[in-house]
């Protein structure tokens, strides 16, 4: 097992990451940080494992729907609103978006709006192109929905001014607006249990509204065979699959017990249903139907004769357009005309928007975006959050599919639209609690943890994170009222990796060549064992973040810079000679070499200053195609080998203000 060399992941060779956006209301929040954070992490990977112009990583603000709009009505009414427009009220918080992001080195190519300047313009005609394709493709049908309707404010309620309770069986959601809950479940108005109006208070009526709708529930097959296709694959995270997969069943009502007796008695007025067996005690029974707009009719029945019900989760009409004033406009389609896209659709393909508008501010050509979207040499990286896996899952894959034409396939030729790689994570929650800027646990902002940590302890804390098949908490010290002094807090413990850790290793190296060498590196052989050691953390680094499993990332690193520092520790006291201290210190050299290189998705700013004072070359230092190489083939050739002095004391990587505030009063 000792000789066990990991086979290398194929990687693409061009990329494109993204993220979830924030919603235009809202300001960047510790759940939008986790994702982001991961989708960075990522992204500057690429950059140094491709080549960082193969890659562009983008995100933004999404301006469009009830949610802004909401937020905006809610402000205005306040009499505290200081914004003459929605527009300037969704770029305010682009900005301040924007600006916190930039505080935790998120390195987005563009983090856009898309509602906002050039961004806007082309998502405007991205949108266009969408509707115009799907519709071409016989994929968008007009339906008559319902949609509730405060009577007594005389006026239709759009998502956000109608809330209840998910009608989704075993769904724990604190809230379901008009056709979805927040947890991104996606149901028929008519379903929501107990509607109220956010307007008037009072229960809404159900009015019929022509809307278009992409043709979701005919994309089954395809969606089964997409999702099969990557079901056994290492990166591709399995509560996904099952989740789904979930959507593929036939359309379900689940009766409680309570109502059995008066079920039997209208039964046979349903359309055709087969009930499913059960135990004699079971608490619910369960009705399947072949389509679902017999289970819609079923729907209506039972409620006519009071019987309360939830729905199973399967596939149903995508929404595409509604009569919100602030949206994306839409063109006439099918004699529908004079309304906006619904927020989600145009949500999904915003990224495509936001890559056009990228490469045309760097020059390039009208039909660029194509060799990172419509290519079988590049892949699309997608973050997101698991409460959007619907959207970004089959949503957004069958209509991707359908852009095609009317026979889609998986793998098509190069100029049509290609399925993306979807990475979501489990909930990041707070203090073991879920929390949600909708719920009644509010999460902490972003900038409220640059009071008490630094960017780079945020950044390795929430890399160590297992999200990949768990929900974690995310429980500061310094957020915890509770917590005892003693305690220690897990944000700075995961930090102490680079403030303690590797600071320690890369300070004992600095001084000792500059007390023994003169500030000049050595030289010397490399062992062979520690081009094995390197070799081996490489590979296991590299297989780690083509599967996007970070947390073994962070464990990964944190055996083998302790290891360095161990190695060090062990042989120094033979270093009787400066033969011998110049061997062991190139041996450290190669090793922080490769440790540097590896930090640098993580830690951008503090290991280019590591980089920078051994003397690197910094186009090559963190190119893997130097990776396997001596460190002697990445040092600038104008330094001679000589090292930036390195004061008393200094760190590369430093403890927030308030840490070290804290570590003198314990001291004194």
């Amino acid at each position: 097992m000792n000789d066990f060399i990991r086979p290398r992941p194929e990687f693409p060779k061009r990329a494109v990451i993204t993220s979830g956006m924030p919603y235009g209301n809202k300001l960047i929040h510790f759940g939008h940080l986790g994702m982001i954070l991961r989708a960075d992490v990522f992204a500057r990977f690429m950059r140094d494992r491709i080549g960082k112009d193969n890659v562009i990583f983008v995100s933004g603000t999404d301006c469009y729907g009830s949610p802004a709009l909401e937020a905006f009505r809610k402000l205005q009414e306040s009499g505290n609103c200081q914004y003459s427009s929605i527009v300037e009220y969704v770029e305010d918080n682009h900005i301040k978006q924007k600006e916190i992001l930039e505080k935790f080195e998120i390195g987005f190519n563009l983090f856009a709006a898309s509602a906002l300047g050039r961004a806007g313009e082309i998502h405007k005609e991205t949108s266009e192109w969408f509707i115009r394709k799907l519709f071409e493709n016989e994929m968008v049908s007009k339906h008559s929905s319902l949609q509730f309707y405060d009577k007594k404010n005389n006026c239709l309620l759009n998502g956000r001014q109608v809330i209840g309770k998910c009608p989704i069986e075993n769904c724990q959601s604190e809230k379901g607006y008009a056709d979805e809950c927040d947890l991104g479940h996606q149901y028929l108005p008519q379903d929501l249990i107990d509607p109220v109006s956010s307007l008037s208070g009072e229960r809404p009526e159900l009015v019929k509204i022509e809307n278009l709708y992409f043709d979701l529930q005919k994309c089954t097959d395809i969606l089964n065979d997409w999702i099969n296709s990557i079901d056994k694959k290492s990166d591709t995270a399995s509560f996904m699959v099952k989740e789904i997969k979930e959507f593929f069943k036939k359309p379900e009502i689940y009766i409680k017990r309570e109502f059995f007796d008066e079920f039997h008695k209208i039964k046979y007025n349903l359309p055709h249903f087969i009930e499913l067996e059960r135990n004699e005690k079971a608490p619910s029974m369960t009705i399947v139907f072949d389509k679902l707009e017999d289970r819609e009719k079923a729907c209506e029945i039972l409620a006519q004769n009071n019987i309360r019900y939830r729905t199973g989760k399967t596939l149903t009409p995508f929404r595409l357009t509604g009569n919100i004033s602030w949206g994306v406009p839409c063109p006439e389609i099918d004699g529908i005309n004079e309304q906006t896209f619904y927020v989600w659709p145009e949500s999904l393909w915003a990224p495509i928007s936001f890559t056009k508008t990228y490469l045309e501010s760097i020059g390039k050509d009208e039909d660029e975006w194509k060799k990172y979207w419509c290519n079988k040499d590049a892949v699309v990286y997608q973050f997101l959050g698991e409460d959007n896996i619907y959207f970004y899952g089959p949503a957004q894959q069958a209509m991707w599919l359908y852009t095609q034409g009317k026979n889609p396939v998986l793998d098509p030729e190069n100029g049509q639209l290609r399925l993306t790689k979807i990475n979501p994570i489990k909930s990041i929650l707070y203090m073991n609690k879920k929390a949600s800027s909708s719920g009644s646990i509010k999460p902490p902002m972003a900038s409220e943890f640059l009071e008490h940590y630094t960017a780079e302890q945020i950044r390795m804390h929430f890399l160590a994170m297992n999200l990949v098949n768990n929900n974690v908490s995310l429980s500061p010290k310094a957020f915890d009222p509770d917590a005892n002094d003693d305690e220690i807090d897990p944000v700075v413990k995961e930090g102490n990796l680079l403030t303690n850790v590797y600071n320690r290793i890369l300070r004992t190296i600095f001084y000792s060549t500059q007390s023994h060498f003169d500030g000049v590196i050595p030289q010397a052989v490399i062992d062979a064992s520690t081009f094995e050691e390197c070799k081996k953390v490489i590979l296991n680094v590299e297989k780690f973040m083509y599967d996007k499993k970070f947390h073994q990332v962070y464990n990964a690193l944190d055996v083998f810079i302790r290891n360095i520092n161990k190695y060090w520790v062990k042989e120094i006291n033979n270093c009787v000679t400066e033969e011998k201290l110049a061997h062991l210190t190139v041996n450290a050299m190669q090793m922080i070499f490769v440790a540097n290189t590896l930090l640098h998705p993580i830690a951008p700013s503090g290991t280019e200053n590591v980089a920078d004072y051994i003397g690197f070359d910094k186009e090559k230092c963190f190119d893997w195609n130097y990776i396997f190489d001596s460190y002697e083939n990445v040092l600038d050739k104008n330094k001679n080998r000589q090292i930036k002095t390195l004061k008393p004391k200094e760190d590369f990587f430093k403890r927030h203000q308030t840490q070290l505030d804290e570590l003198a009063k314990k001291n004194n």
